[in-house]
């Protein structure tokens, strides 16, 4: 007997009972397989967003202080900018993403970054104004090619001339 012979043999009540069964089956499986785990994928993505607000927050209450060292003369030293770019670029592993270094007025330089991870780059631009007080002075960012990677053009400045 196939499931037609067995459906056509029912009787009426309980061929509606195995409709309102399939139904609910078929809820519960829409409700299971695609409303659930874009609801935790939602929160994800809540939580993220929280996180990188509060990173943001906390690099706008740090920038005076940065700006005061490089004022006093807590910036890289003698080393120019373009080589303590290139070298906390290489070991925040975002050597392979910069793909253009260009000077910008005396204590200047502009940067052209593809396919770089958002995270590493947040992270490279918050040590330069932490440690050596570059700041950037102006960005652009686009979503890169995939998901966590962005393409920058980003303007970086060396000491007092900089606004945070």
């Amino acid at each position: 007997m196939n499931v037609r012979q067995w459906h056509d043999s029912l009787a009426p009540r309980e061929r509606n009972l195995v409709y309102v069964a399939a139904a609910l089956v078929g809820i519960a499986v829409l409700y299971f397989g695609l409303a659930l785990p874009l609801e935790h994928l939602h929160a994800r993505q809540v939580a993220r967003v929280e996180k990188k607000a509060a990173d943001l927050a906390w690099m706008r209450q740090a920038a005076p202080r940065v700006a005061a060292i490089a004022t006093r003369g807590g910036a890289a030293g003698s080393e120019s900018l373009v080589v303590l770019v290139d070298r906390t670029g290489r070991e925040s592993g975002l050597a392979g993403a910069v793909r253009d270094q260009s000077p910008n007025g005396t204590n200047g330089l502009r940067l052209r970054l593809e396919g770089a991870p958002f995270d590493a780059m947040i992270s490279w631009l918050a040590g330069l104004q932490q440690q050596y007080g570059v700041n950037v002075s102006d960005a652009t960012l686009d979503g890169g090619s995939a998901p966590g990677l962005v393409n920058a053009s980003i303007t970086l400045t060396h000491g007092a001339a900089a606004a945070p």
